[in-house]
């Protein structure tokens, strides 16, 4: 049964990383003109961090979905384990096109607050099920938090 688990993360991580760098590859173009003519918020990293880190977040991401696919195939689709999982992603995928291609930087805020309920939500759920999995989403729920303030912020400012 161990044997699936690297087929597994690898399915999950991979295709993770490919929707959440799909986005940013399309909306990538927003960032010279619109996004740098912006009032930035204090603390505000240089733009060549997100790269690495969403790419490091949405790894650990998947590895921790496919730690809950491995033990436990049957909560699959059928809970609020998955549904929760899924919101979240959802609402990850959908941030940045509304932030960076939309220029709606309101509703991203919206967004991204809902986000990082679900996200606290899918940890309570994966907890239960694995601390591991429920670990590897920490680092991203940091990062969500950090990232609302910057959003708060270019709202507030803009």
């Amino acid at each position: 049964m161990l044997s699936f688990l690297p087929s597994k993360i690898i399915l999950c991580a991979l295709s993770i990383l490919i929707l959440g760098a799909g986005g940013g590859y399309l909306t990538s173009p927003s960032l010279k003109d619109w996004f740098e003519a912006l009032e930035h918020p204090p603390g505000r990293p240089p733009n060549w961090i997100f790269g690495p880190v969403w790419s490091t977040l949405y790894l650990m991401i998947g590895s921790s979905f496919a730690l809950i696919w491995h033990r436990h195939p049957n909560r699959i689709g059928k809970n609020r384990t998955t549904l929760f999982f899924f919101i979240q992603l959802i609402l990850n995928l959908l941030w940045t096109p509304l932030f960076f291609g939309l220029h709606q930087v309101g509703t991203a805020l919206v967004v991204i607050i809902l986000m990082w309920i679900f996200i606290t939500l899918t940890i309570r759920e994966f907890a239960k099920l694995s601390k591991f999995a429920a670990y590897l989403l920490i680092p991203y729920l940091l990062w969500v938090t950090f990232a609302t303030y910057l959003n708060a912020g270019y709202t507030w400012l803009n």
